[in-house]
Parts: structure tokens; C-alpha cells; sequence
């Protein structure tokens, strides 16, 4: 069984920049290449990946106009060399640089596919096994945390929203990355969602709709998505924490 991985990072990252940078200046860099102690937040994510023993393949999605440069950056990180990573175009939307990836993927009906932020650079390897074993077992899984908060449904108004519906915290849970699938389940789902024209939040939430339960393992509070600039400081704390290498 093969272990192949999916990092989406085509995205602009829109929360993240500051209002003012909207007109008149060149785009500011997408989030994933925001450095974080020196380095693109994406290296640090790479770096989980590269270092777990098994996973044989890593793919990272990309603009077309990032992936020159990109691949300088991955020249210079030298704790790469032993994985295989390729690079590819990605889409315009998540679900598109994800199939992208998948058609330069040659695998195995069981081998086994995950997807991951790539703006999540403190996901474990303990986790990433996890997701591993869970989508061999079940063909599809994910990492998740149960939801601290109370979680409310609401309707939307003009003024804003109004509560539905109270939702009991034990039958939710936050999802996170990666999720893991046996190659043939997501296929099908992405298939099925093409013909359809069907636009998911996830890769769960396709596999979901094709029909394949999807089980979760336990994710971490610190496998954070940096998607604003208050992420940003938590994730610097975390680094300083955990002591990594900053440079690479």
C-alpha cells in the first residue's frame, strides 16, 4: 500500500491581507507562503509530511506563476531529498487543484490518498499515521476535535441571523487535516461530483455525498489552519515551542 499526498496551495488567502493592499499594489504573497520563523508557512507543512516514513509521494498544488519560485524555495530546503514531490497547476478552486493533483497520480485502487491544508504546518506525524490506518481500515478518514463551544444553527436575516436550533456538542466535531482516502473511494466521489457539477467544502464532504461513511480520528488543538493574522501570532508561539528549525 502506497501513501500519497495531496497539499492544495493555489489559493490566494484573501483573509489574510490587510485592507489597504486591495488597490494600487502588486497582490500581496498568498498565505502559505507567508514566512513563519524565516520560512514559508508551506515548508514548515512540508517538512511533517516529508518526515513521516509512510508516506511515498507528495504533490502540492499551485498557481501557475508560483511554481518557478516555489520550486527554488524546496531547492533550498534540503530535508526534502528523500521524498518524491512533485509540483502541479492548481485550480481556481480547492476541489479543482485537488483533481488536478489526481490526474498526475498513478495509483493503486487501495493505496491510500491524503489531502492536507497547506496552511496547517503543526500537524504530527502521530496523525498523519493515524488518518493513514483509519483510511485503510474504513476507506476514509479524517482528523477532527470535538467542539468545545456551544454550537448553534441559525437562519439568516437581513439584520443578520436568528437561532434555529441548539446542536447537541457530542454530535459534532471540527474538522481538520488531512483526510485520507483509499484512491478508488475518492476518485468516485470526485467523478460523481464532476458529472454533477457539485462544488464540496472538502474531500469528506464528496465522499460523503457518494455514499462512503467517513470515520474521524482525533486531530490536535494546535493543528491549526492560519487563515488570518491572528493565526499567524498563535502559530509563532507554537514554533517558538516546539523549537523547530526555522531555516530551510
Amino acid at each position: 500500500m502506497k501513501v500519497v499526498v495531496i497539499i492544495p496551495a493555489a489559493g490566494l488567502g484573501t483573509r489574510m491581507a490587510p485592507v489597504s493592499d486591495a488597490k494600487g499594489k502588486k497582490p500581496a504573497a498568498s498565505k502559505q507562503f507567508f514566512e513563519l520563523g524565516g520560512t514559508p508557512v508551506l515548508i514548515h507543512t512540508l517538512r511533517k509530511f516529508a518526515a513521516s516514513p509512510e508516506v511515498a509521494e507528495i504533490y502540492v498544488a499551485l498557481r501557475a506563476n508560483e511554481m518557478a519560485s516555489f520550486r527554488v524555495r524546496l531547492e533550498e530546503a534540503k530535508d526534502f531529498s528523500p521524498k518524491k514531490i512533485e509540483l502541479v497547476e492548481g485550480g481556481e478552486h480547492r476541489q479543482q487543484s485537488v483533481a488536478n493533483a489526481m490526474a498526475a497520480v498513478a495509483a493503486a485502487p487501495d493505496d491510500i490518498v491524503l489531502v492536507h491544508d497547506a496552511v496547517r504546518p503543526f500537524v504530527t506525524v502521530e496523525i498523519i499515521h493515524d488518518v493513514i490506518e483509519a483510511a485503510g481500515k474504513y476507506g476514509a478518514a479524517i482528523a477532527g476535535m470535538p467542539a468545545m463551544d456551544t454550537v448553534k444553527q441559525v437562519e439568516r436575516t437581513a439584520e443578520g441571523a436568528v437561532i434555529t436550533a441548539t446542536v447537541p456538542r457530542e454530535r459534532v466535531v471540527m474538522a481538520q487535516t488531512p483526510q485520507g482516502f483509499r484512491y478508488s473511494v475518492l476518485k468516485k466521489a470526485f467523478d460523481e461530483a464532476t458529472a454533477d457539477g457539485f462544488l464540496g467544502t472538502d474531500e469528506a464532504s464528496l465522499v460523503e455525498r457518494s455514499g462512503h461513511e467517513v470515520a474521524v480520528v482525533m486531530g490536535s488543538p494546535q493543528n491549526i489552519k492560519i487563515t488570518t493574522p491572528a493565526d499567524m501570532e498563535l502559530a509563532e508561539f507554537f514554533l517558538k515551542r516546539q523549537g523547530q528549525p526555522s531555516h530551510g
